[in-house]
């Protein structure tokens, strides 16, 4: 019986700690795709250059892993030290200094083989996924944590049949006699009385896995990313930004003047559509109502003065607390409509890319630097920073008091 239990206990304890030793080995390996989301996505791409810095695509094939290291550790002290590429790429992108990271060696290979993989597998995506750049550790494998939730279950089952054998033996032995076997409700309120610990311990287990979920489920209210509802005029931004190579701000010129981007009047549509009156994949169907909206005979080439409102459905949509204004990040800051859109000129139907949260904005405005340099707007201030935090110095909007409550809830 002895040796029954050892076997057992031996086999339960090989299998937890080769689970365990798995689950050590998952968590110490670097992450190249955690890492690069958690400290390059808010300046970087593995795509085209961005407003902040260079594309990363190929990266690893213009320039040698040891000087990619210490340049990602201090990019800085190599363009002071005058090494000819730090110098090239810090003039070429307006003398932005790149943040210095504190990572060790096989943190910076496994983000450079992230970007290797990312370079060679599909396409360059232009924008930055804000929802990703709110940084963090990365989480351990939910396949492996219920793996060890298993075993644990297992081998407190297996401990607790040994115990109750253990403890016949004992009873054979002193000639105690076997326990009154019990039925029914008797017998679940005995297994209660003598279980506390599992009870108490399950209860731990569900209040914290619904205590996380109900916080993630009310964390999500109101956050409406990817919502993409049908307009009642199909308009492609695939084919007037993507093909036909639109400005954004010729259709919303208010990103420019105001708080609100606006929505272009048919009026505006017009400038085209009094000539263009076929689309490569609708024909005259979409057309025709922006034709019946403004009250345009098209074969009598006149207003005909009735019009009907084009009804469209609002997709982006901040809450009445907080202010936002178009003009001071497009004019002023200088950020591009991709950077809170997303890829606009790929989509066939608008949709809201970026989560829109208070935790969004605040990581972008740490991340961001001020674009200073020949902006009037920044002109007075700027000497004043330059003297406050050096020539140098990343200057973020938070340091501009960026993340101040009444910057944007007043």
């Amino acid at each position: 019986m002895l040796r029954y239990v050892y076997r057992i206990l031996t086999f339960n304890a090989l299998v937890l700690s080769l689970i365990v030793i798995f689950q050590t080995k998952a968590m110490a390996q670097p992450n190249g795709e955690a890492l690069f989301k958690a400290n390059c996505t808010a300046c970087h791409v593995v795509g085209e250059d961005v407003v902040v810095g260079p594309g990363l695509k190929n990266v690893h094939t213009k320039y040698k892993e040891d000087w990619l290291i210490k340049w990602i550790k201090n990019s800085q002290a190599m363009v002071k030290a005058g090494d000819p590429q730090a110098v090239k790429v810090y003039e070429q992108f307006n003398k932005v200094a790149m943040t210095s990271f504190n990572l060790s060696d096989d943190e910076i290979k496994s983000i450079i083989g992230y970007i290797k993989a990312e370079s060679e597998a599909a396409p360059a995506v232009t924008t930055v996924d804000p929802a990703s750049a709110s940084g963090g550790s990365e989480e351990s494998s939910p396949l492996t944590l219920i793996l060890v939730l298993l075993t644990l279950i297992i081998l407190f089952v297996i401990l607790n049949r040994v115990q109750k054998g253990l403890q016949r033996v004992i009873n054979d032995r002193n000639g105690v006699p076997e326990p009154v076997q019990l039925h029914g409700k008797a017998k679940t309120k005995a297994w209660i009385r003598g279980n506390k610990k599992l009870i108490a311990f399950l209860f731990i287990v569900v209040s914290v896995v619904g205590s996380v979920a109900g916080w993630k489920a009310l964390a999500s209210i109101g956050v409406n990313q990817d919502y993409a509802p049908d307009q009642p005029i199909k308009f492609s931004h695939q084919l007037h930004v993507g093909q036909n190579k639109i400005d954004c701000r010729y259709c919303h010129s208010g990103a420019e003047k105001s708080k609100n981007a606006g929505i272009p009047s048919p009026n505006l549509c017009m400038n085209c559509h009094k000539y263009v009156k076929k689309g490569p994949k609708y024909g005259t169907e979409e057309i025709s109502k922006i034709y019946a909206a403004i009250g345009w005979d098209v074969n009598t080439q006149q207003y005909t003065g009735k019009t009907k409102p084009i009804e469209w459905v609002r997709i982006h949509n901040l809450p009445e607390l907080a202010y936002f204004n178009h003009s001071q990040h497009v004019k002023v800051g200088g950020v591009e409509c991709e950077t809170c859109h997303g890829p606009v000129g790929e989509m066939e139907v608008m949709k809201q890319f970026s989560p829109l949260t208070m935790g969004w904005c605040i990581q972008c405005h740490r991340d961001t630097p001020v674009k200073m340099e020949a902006n009037g707007y920044y002109k007075e201030i700027h000497e004043k920073y330059k003297s406050k935090y050096g020539a140098d110095a990343k200057l973020t909007v938070e340091k501009l008091g960026g993340t101040e409550c009444a910057r944007c809830h007043y």
